[in-house]
């Protein structure tokens, strides 16, 4: 897997102060995509393990939130085999810290058993997320009012309630 960016402190794309990686390669090709150089799997820098150790040592600030996945696509399968077992360490590490994931597709097609971007490591991937951002930006319901997400269709789902409960939860900002 490749990354093009690693935001080590990103208020944008998730609650609080985030550490955001940016992987490499989706094959969604969304129109008007705020961030197409991703669109190439080679694009940017491979993900090594002195990768991996930069952004656990990002997380490691008590102000930093957690970590936010996002694209290119990290549900494109061969994304996916990387960043499962990134993930478990991550989880690992900081417990306390939660881990946000956007992908273009939706839960119950893309990422469902028989879906475009369903492999052997899906359920695993996401059971290690607290927050999943799904959908694809649409640019005729692009609406700047969203908290987290660029148009309506998108959603927040809460996956710790989803996968608990087998039905999606939509996530809720404590107040």
């Amino acid at each position: 897997m490749y990354y093009g960016e690693i935001k080590k402190t990103d208020i944008a794309n998730g609650i609080g102060v985030r550490v955001s990686l940016f992987v490499s390669g989706c094959t969604r090709h969304c129109r008007n995509c705020f961030n197409p150089e991703t669109w190439a799997f080679d694009y940017g820098r491979p993900f090594t393990g002195e990768t991996e150790a930069e952004i656990l040592a990002a997380l490691q600030p008590p102000f930093i939130n957690g970590l936010t996945v996002l694209g290119g696509e990290p549900f494109e399968p061969q994304n996916q085999a990387a960043l499962l077992p990134f993930l478990k360490k991550v989880r690992s590490a900081y417990p306390g810290k939660t881990i946000w994931c956007y992908t273009g597709g939706t839960l119950e097609q893309d990422l469902a058993p028989g879906g475009r971007n369903y492999c052997a490591y899906t359920d695993a991937l996401l059971h290690q997320l607290d927050v999943l951002v799904d959908g694809a930006f649409i640019e005729e319901l692009k609406d700047i009012t969203l908290q987290f997400r660029g148009s309506s269709n998108q959603r927040l789902i809460d996956m710790k309630k989803t996968c608990a409960s087998e039905k999606i939860v939509l996530w809720a900002q404590d107040k």
